[in-house]
């Protein structure tokens, strides 16, 4: 077995006074597929950079196999000493690398390579870096939000791109999809130690809640028992004195173990300020259109949104959905067509550029809009200080300056702010950025309890499969689709994902420009095989058949008698487990069916 090509052991790191890292643990093998997680704040970015040698640990023995390559993606890239775009890139190569691969990699991230670096967005000096990162093709590659300013078509290619290079990966990514589809093994970074899991992300989640229950219940003993030895200390039967002196001295470590415990970070409590019902109709569009100069942006386009809708926007960037979000939100109006909205409308908007964050703001300003001490939310008043606590930030950071936090605070306190209004309608524009996965979870809690309607921008596919109702998606040429349910339901429908708009041009070019070209043969007209047929007409009676059985072991696992027969129980429990697996299979494979029905007769 081939030795690892970096090992990270015991590493020790602190600012302050809490340990940052305290002992975190990392191995690289070749080829190795990693994600790294944890919750904001956990120091993933810290070991990171550790591993990239750009950090020196505290303490801890960092090994770097000799001759490995290595390339790390930073958040925040200096590209000030360099001419172009280009001779940054270009500048991240070793002796004996293609030039060709970085202008390679620039063109399918975006840019040209003559941009000049002093005049880049935040967003095109991410993508400068990460084709700087990649083009070496280096023996570890180390990239900390990839995704970042990223749209749905480079996130694809990205996603294809890395899965075909022989290099290893450690991901760090609130990309679920994302982590999901590359990661193989998972490192869980938690209150400055290391947990790994040998499984992808997708496993990841059920593992941690499972661990973090087990260790509720470790601290429930341990609390137990710190009780029954003070009883025993105070009340018990008096014995020899060194006996007592002894136990003593282990009540006395006991509540040293309870006391120096560090518990998980606590979550964000996220709760939206609600205004009156809003009517029945939110939005109803009839045939309009906007197009800047000779772009087309929306052509002939209508629909109807009712309350309670959630409408996810997709598309590449400068597709057009935050004009079309505009327009629908009455904030523009079409150069043609009606837009009728609905009554009572009261609109909170998290904006993705936090334009109105002034930096020289303090967090508290920011909150109370400038002043005072209170927060009101659903009618109540709460002292900022509470409120603050509400979304994890400290008392004493009340007065730190915005300018001075990192990205997930912007994020929540943007969240913040946005959920302190009252509202019935709520839009969001890329609200994931920079937010961990646990407050993903939270927030995407949050708007499927909104009392309101929501309008969504994002380009996190399992946030949108996990939220939404309907989405809209830029088809290219200025025209948009709706399509029933999430990304996932949308692509299954389409049949592919999000294609630049040129692309999808170049499919829809007029007769004329094509008639010169010899007619292609007719293509077949697809048939449902009759196995097909037969298991889409047998498969909802299956699936009520395995429900109902469900519901019998699930009634019989609640009878309290049940416990005192342990392999009856376990019995019962796997029978469960396996009909409830059954079940998922047989829906997915209806829902395969169903789809391919609807192609084949649409």
């Amino acid at each position: 077995m081939a030795p690892p090509l970096l090992t990270l052991q015991g590493i020790q790191l602190t600012y302050g006074v809490t340990p940052l890292l305290d002992g975190a643990d990392l191995t690289i093998e070749e080829g190795a597929r990693l994600c790294l997680v944890g919750r904001n704040g956990s120091g993933k970015s810290t070991l990171m950079k550790v591993a990239a040698g750009l950090v020196e640990p505290d303490d801890g023995d960092v090994f770097v196999h000799p001759g490995a390559t290595i390339r790390y993606l930073e958040q925040d890239p200096d590209l000030s000493s360099f001419n172009s775009v280009m001779d940054y890139v270009l500048a991240g190569l070793a002796p004996g690398d293609e030039d060709y691969r970085a202008a390679y990699l620039l063109e399918h991230l975006g840019l040209t390579g003559e941009e000049n670096p002093a005049r880049l967005s935040g967003g095109e000096a991410r993508r400068a870096a990460l084709a700087r990162a990649l083009a070496p093709d280096p023996d570890i590659l180390l990239l900390d939000e990839p995704t970042n300013h990223l749209d749905l078509p480079a996130i694809e290619w990205l996603e294809e791109e890395l899965k075909s290079i022989r290099s290893a990966l450690v991901l760090i990514s609130h990309d679920r999809r994302f982590l999901t589809d590359l990661s193989r093994a998972t490192l869980w970074l938690d209150r400055g130690q290391t947990r790994l899991l040998n499984k992808g992300f997708g496993d990841f989640e059920a593992w941690r809640d499972e661990t973090l229950e087990a260790e509720e219940l470790e601290m429930h003993k341990l609390d137990r028992k710190i009780v029954r030895e003070e009883h025993w200390l105070r009340y018990g039967v008096t014995a020899r004195r060194k006996r007592n002196v002894r136990r003593l001295g282990e009540l006395q470590e006991l509540r040293k173990t309870r006391a120096e415990h560090r518990g998980p970070q606590g979550q964000v409590k996220l709760e939206a300020s609600t205004a009156q019902e809003s009517g029945k109709l939110v939005c109803e569009a009839r045939d309009i259109q906007k197009r800047f100069g000779d772009r087309v942006i929306i052509r002939d386009f209508s629909t109807k949104i009712a309350r309670g809708a959630r409408i996810g926007l997709i598309g590449p960037n400068g597709a057009g959905k935050t004009t079309l979000l505009n327009i629908l939100t009455g904030e523009l109006d079409p150069d043609g067509g009606d837009v009728r909205l609905g009554t009572k409308l009261e609109t909170a908007t998290l904006d993705q550029k936090r334009a109105v964050l002034k930096p020289d703001w303090t967090v508290s300003e920011a909150l109370t809009q400038g002043g005072g001490h209170f927060v009101e939310v659903n009618g109540s008043k709460k002292h900022v200080i509470a409120y603050m606590k509400d979304f994890l930030f400290a008392p004493e950071q009340s007065n730190t300056p915005v300018e001075v936090l990192s990205g997930g605070e912007k994020a929540r306190l943007m969240l913040a702010r946005a959920l302190a209004l009252p509202s019935n309608l709520l839009i969001l524009d890329e609200p994931t950025n920079d937010l961990d996965l646990e407050t993903l979870d939270l927030l995407q809690d949050l708007i499927s309890g909104y009392d309101g309607t929501v309008f969504l921008v994002s380009h996190d596919r399992d946030f949108l499969d996990r939220t939404c109702s309907s989405v809209l998606i830029a088809e290219g040429d200025g025209r948009w689709t709706e399509y029933a349910g999430g990304y996932s339901d949308m692509v299954a429908l389409r049949g592919y994902g999000v294609a630049k708009p040129e692309a999808l041009e170049t499919q829809r070019k007029p007769q004329s420009e094509t008639a010169t070209k010899p007619a292609e043969p007719k293509p077949e007209r697809k048939r449902m095989a009759n196995k097909d047929r037969y298991a889409l007409k047998l498969l909802p009676g299956e699936i009520d058949a395995l429900s109902d059985k469900i519901t019998a072991l699930e009634t019989q696992l609640a009878d309290p008698a049940l416990f005192n027969d342990s392999a009856k129980f376990a019995r019962v429990s796997q029978e469960l487990a396996d009909a409830m697996e059954a079940r998922s299979e047989k829906e997915d494979r209806w829902l395969e069916l169903e789809a391919l029905r609807e192609e084949i007769e649409g």
